[in-house]
């Protein structure tokens, strides 16, 4: 194992980490700015207004995009396993 292909692993890694969580963390990002925007509008503080909403979100981006993000997570991990047999000294 050389240090290039930790490198490049790492890299890798970090890039499907984010490919993965984005859709998931722009969407919550997007409501929770639309209820703020609306909380400070109508100067109403209630706290459990920006929950319910992001809940919905989160739930709806992981029905639409769920086995997409499976299916990167899966190629991914028999990529890292299928290349473990040549990592032997």
């Amino acid at each position: 194992m050389t240090e290039a292909y930790v490198l490049t692993l790492s890299q890798n890694a970090l890039l499907l980490t984010a490919m993965v969580a984005g859709p998931l963390l722009l969407a919550s990002l997007l409501v929770g700015i639309v209820i703020s925007l609306f909380q400070s509008a109508t100067q109403i503080t209630e706290p459990t207004l920006t929950f319910v909403p992001k809940l919905v979100t989160t739930g709806l981006i992981l029905v639409v995009l769920g086995s997409w993000m499976a299916q990167q997570l899966l190629t991914f991990a028999v990529a890292v396993f299928s290349s473990l047999p040549t990592l032997a000294p």
